[in-house]
């Protein structure tokens, strides 16, 4: 089944075609570091996680670009309040520099403990105001800004389809007056350039044409996804959240500088919720990292298997129970695949089901049904671990790295181990098999690589060797 994804700019799924042929540029909207990130943002890389595997599963290069927010986020989508660095310097008492940093690799960690690809590129708000100032001039010279006592803004007004991406009704809100205008001329007008305010010191500001400052939130993803994608490329990624304000104003920036919406895609994860369907956020104090999962032995891994049980387009409740489940289902399958050895082929015909389901808008939970399906299948063990190999491709659970914790091994097992060790140190090649073979009679297959050996219960030890 070919490709088809869902796009959120037609409102519908439709068939996925690169604009160059077999290479893909794909943007995702990375995190503001003013503080860590929480399993519901986290929700949202791993989705275009599985999007980018799932390109590469249909033979694509994928380009894939994620921005860090160091700058111009500010507190109100309104343009209101105190850039999100500064309020987060002032929390923690360090300077916005050094939270930027500090949190930057927190959430470094966090995508690395879920098993996501790193992109080809991390770029930086801060590293890009030259690219940033020269847009906003594009903008200026093009007659889409005017100046207010504040700063910046783009006249929304000049676009007839502005937030067509979100449907949003313009004249109901200009009407119901639900966002606050001040300057501005319209209620949708965001800005571009903030000037400093001159009775507080800000950390972040920057000379430009227009006076010192820094710049929106918005402009520094435009910017970015331009230089690094071109003004025309294949996806665009983010949560739910993004498709009213911040990527309906990417658009807007984009095709009053170059005339097109950017991506050819929209794509956009939905919310983790909790059993009331509230959104996990951090103004709501409904803050759980991964590392709080852990704290609770939870596997990081087991988090990224919960997710991939929803669709991406639906929400995914939240609760310790759901997520205790997916660490016994996780658990399960890592045994089931250690006690399968390597050498077998690819199902054709499971691996079709599992294609289809991928390529039909990454409906991981039907492919995941695929997958415990083959596991029950009459395919020889080898044949299992080789269709099984083809699938985490997609899954990126890592099954072939996982081994079974030491503590899990019994100690006359682990004596066997040491000697089995020694002999190899000494050469003696004999006693290494004959070892191998009583391990073996015991319920273990050892396995030699470059790091050493590692154990793997293949089953419960026969009569004989009791």
């Amino acid at each position: 089944m070919p490709l088809a994804l869902y796009d959120t700019w037609s409102r519908t799924v439709r068939p996925f075609t690169p604009i160059h042929a077999n290479r893909v540029g794909m943007y995702c909207c990375g995190p503001t570091v003013y503080d860590h990130a929480h399993i519901g943002n986290l929700r949202t890389y791993v989705f275009e996680d599985i999007l980018r595997r799932v390109l590469m599963h249909n033979g694509y290069e994928v380009r894939h670009v994620v921005n860090i927010t160091d700058v111009g986020h500010l507190t109100s989508d309104a343009d209101e309040g105190e850039d999100k660095m500064e309020k987060g310097s002032r929390r923690t008492g360090e300077s916005a520099w050094s939270i930027a940093r500090r949190y930057t690799e927190a959430f470094v960690a966090d995508w690395r403990a879920l098993h996501l690809l790193e992109p080809a590129l991390w770029c930086r708000a801060t590293d890009h105001l030259a690219e940033q100032i020269a847009f906003i001039g594009d903008l200026e010279r093009n007659g889409y800004a005017y100046r207010t006592s504040d700063g910046l803004y783009f006249d929304t007004s000049k676009q007839d389809d502005y937030g067509f991406l979100a449907r949003l009704n313009r004249a109901g809100l200009q009407a119901g007056k639900r966002v606050a205008v001040g300057e501005k001329r319209s209620s949708t007008d965001f800005a571009l350039w903030k000037f400093s305010p001159t009775d507080v010191a800000r950390q972040m500001e920057w000379d430009s044409p227009w006076g010192r400052g820094f710049p929106g939130w918005h402009i520094e993803c435009s910017a970015m996804s331009a230089k690094y994608l071109g003004t025309w490329f294949d996806i665009h990624c983010g949560g739910e959240d993004h498709v009213a304000v911040h990527h309906s104003n990417e658009i807007a920036q984009t095709q009053a500088a170059h005339g097109t919406r950017l991506a050819n895609f929209w794509m956009h994860g939905h919310f983790l919720t909790f059993d009331a369907d509230t959104k996990m956020s951090k103004s709501s104090g409904d803050f759980i990292r991964l590392q709080t999962l852990q704290s609770r032995s939870i596997d990081p891994v087991a988090y990224r298997y919960l997710c991939l049980t929803a669709h991406y387009r639906s929400k995914l409740r939240f609760s310790w129970t759901s997520l205790e489940a997916a660490q016994t289902a996780l658990n399960r399958l890592r045994h089931l695949y250690a006690g399968w050895p390597e050498g077998g082929r690819i199902d054709h015909a499971f691996a079709a089901r599992f294609d289809a389901e991928v390529n039909d808008d990454l409906n991981l939970p039907r492919a995941l049904a695929v997958l415990w399906e083959l596991s029950r299948s009459d395919l020889s063990p080898a044949n299992l671990r080789a269709t099984v190999d083809r699938f985490d491709d997609v899954l990126g659970l890592r099954l072939s790295e996982w081994r079974p914790a030491t503590s899990n091994i019994p100690e006359n097992i682990q004596i066997l181990l040491s000697e089995r060790e020694q002999a190899r140190s000494e050469k003696n090649w004999a006693m290494a098999d004959h070892i191998r073979e009583t391990l073996s009679k015991y319920g273990w297959r050892v396995e030699d690589n470059k790091e050493g050996q590692h154990l793997i219960k293949v089953h419960e030890p026969s009569d004989d060797s009791r």
